[in-house]
Formats: structure tokens, sequence, C-alpha cells
């Protein structure tokens, strides 16, 4: 049986890859500071955890001094925090922040774990791609290696990545028309995607939703096929699995969201950011219905984060999962080889 974390032996087999993490740590910050980014650090305790309905917070209470116990949550991302940043006018902003993810424990999951978010003002979604793709050459070279791996699997940060919308995607490694199935509006239909997923061998139950259908496809079809020999940038997202993001111009099916893929492991997601306060509330209110339909629970809204909205100019921002780059840089089998003190558990 394999020793704890902490006993001396185990420590030196892993010392080596926690070394490399610092590393890359360190050249992703220079890399920053040479662009004016201003590194903030958002407090974790918030009054909502995020409302996207299938992520899990962790919950406690705050006691105030007339003892009265007050609902917080441990945050899921620093995205509400940064955001009221930008719209108190900064312009350019970075934060590795530790986050909390309930539900979340495995190979590439730990419940809690570090986030790099950064954020650009005034500047087109698709330069994030760009910073994205040089971060993995950093960490590439930080960690000694020359490519990113992942259980026999690998891609060169150093090849021009992959531009793919989500509907390419899975007209090609699942056969399935996606944009036949959603409304100009966006709206989307359960029934004209049920028999495509069946089609293609995924597995499909009689109350799945579009969006559940949409997700087993894409991590049994789509997302080991990506990343494999050269970076993805999985583009265009479906409107309806966007709720932070601003439609593309012209096409309301799709929004400006992307997610970045390295040996078919999802690294970052990127968003052109939505800035109507009205919009996101109804979004927020859709997430939550649904989260209420499938676990029996709902977050709050931050009405703070709603009003600032409204004075955040136009935006790009997207989180990389730091410890998965450090996985895939190092080549670690498990997110807890590349975390210095690993949740216990």
């Amino acid at each position: 049986m394999e020793g704890a974390w902490w006993e001396r032996g185990r420590h030196a087999d892993r010392r080596g890859v926690l070394l490399a993490r610092n590393r890359i740590q360190a050249a992703i910050r220079g890399w920053l500071a040479e662009r004016d980014f201003v590194e903030v650090d958002p407090v974790a305790l918030q009054v909502s955890p995020g409302n996207e309905a299938h992520l899990h917070a962790f919950a406690t209470e705050a006691i105030g001094n007339d003892g009265v116990a007050r609902r917080m949550y441990l945050h899921t991302s620093p995205e509400f925090a940064m955001k009221k940043l930008l719209a108190a006018g900064e312009t350019r902003i970075a934060a590795f922040a530790h986050v909390w993810r309930n539900r979340e424990r495995g190979a590439l999951h730990s419940p809690e774990f570090t986030m790099l978010e950064w954020y650009r003002v005034a500047e087109d979604y698709a330069v994030l791609m760009e910073d994205t793709a040089a971060f993995l050459r950093l960490a590439v070279r930080a960690a000694g290696s020359e490519v990113l791996r992942f259980r026999g699997r690998a891609c060169d940060p150093f090849q021009p990545y992959e531009r793919l919308s989500v509907a390419e995607a899975f007209a090609r490694h699942a056969g399935v028309d996606l944009l036949a199935t959603i409304g100009p509006d966006g709206e989307t239909d359960a029934g004209a995607l049920r028999g495509q997923v069946q089609a293609a061998g995924v597995r499909v139950a009689g109350d799945d939703t579009w969006s559940d259908m949409l997700s087993r496809c894409l991590s049994e079809k789509v997302e080991p096929q990506l990343g494999l020999g050269r970076i993805t940038m999985l583009d265009r997202y479906p409107a309806a699995e966007a709720a932070l993001a601003r439609p593309v111009a012209g096409d309301g099916r799709v929004a400006e969201r992307f997610e970045v893929y390295a040996c078919g492991v999802e690294l970052a997601n990127g968003f052109g950011e939505l800035t109507n306060p009205a919009e996101q509330r109804r979004r927020f209110g859709l997430e939550m219905d649904e989260k209420a339909r499938v676990y029996g629970e709902r977050y709050p809204l931050d009405e703070d984060f709603l009003a600032a909205l409204g004075h955040m100019p136009d935006a790009s921002g997207i989180a990389l999962g730091f410890d998965r780059l450090v996985m895939l840089a190092t080549g670690a089998p498990r997110i807890d080889d590349v975390i210095w003190v690993p949740v216990a558990g």
C-alpha cells in the first residue's frame, strides 16, 4: 500500500513534481507581470458560490457580532469577485485562487484546488486562446519536459493549436448535427437530439434533458478525441451551455465560450463575458431551477454582483485548472500528486 503523502519516502518521491509546480507558477506570474496584469487576491467566502446547475458548493455559517448566523459559501470560482473589480476600474487582472467544489474527487478532481483566472477589458476572447497556449508552453519548459502527457496520450503545445467549434466536433467525432437541434434564439429540442445521440451509441434515459444528452455525448465521444498531438480550443458552445457568456454576433444559437483541451483533458474555460444584468439574472434563474429539479437545492443570487455587472465594461475572461496543468506538464497520474498538501480522506 502506498504511504501517506507526509511520510518521508513518499514526500521524496513527490518533491520533484512539487518543485516543478512552483517553477510553473513563477513562470506564469512573470509572463503576466510583463504584460501589465495586476495579481489580485479575492476572498473565498461569498454570499453565493456561483449559479451553475451542476456545480456544488461547500456551505458554512458566518456568525455576526449579534450572534445571528448567516449562510455563506466557499466560492467555486473567483469570477464574481473579479468581475466586481472590473466594474471598479481594473482592466487586466489575474488570480491564483483556491476554490472549492463539492461532489468532486478523483484522478482529475480535488474538492479544493487552485484556479488561475484572468481577465482582459476591451479585448476579444480569442486573445485568451493565445494566452492559454503560451501558458502551456511555459509549463512544459518549466517542468523540463517537451510535451504534455496523461494516461499514454501526448500533446505538443508548440504545435499550432486547433480551433474547433462544438458543432464541428460533434459532427466529426459523434456524427451528430448539433445545430439542427438548436433554434435561432438558442432554444433546444431534446427530441431532435435524442435519436442522433442514440445512433452514436450513447445511452439515453427517458427523462434526459437536451443538456443531459449533450453532456454525456461530449464526455463519451468527443472529449477523448480532443487535444491529441496538439492543443484543441473547443469554441462556440451552444448558448444554452454558456450562462455567463455573450452570444456570438449574428448567431443566437451559440455563444462566445470555449474550452481548452490537451490529452483529452479539459484545462480551461473562457468567455466573451455577458454584461447585461437583466439577462444574467434570467439565466441564473434557469440554472437554479434546473439545480432544484435535479438536486433539490438552489443557491442565492449575489445581488451585489448583478449590480456591478451593469457597470462592467466589455471584457473577456478565463479560468484554468492550475493543478491539472501541472499534472500534464510533469506527467503525474493524479491531481493529489501535484498538490503540496492534498485534501484528507
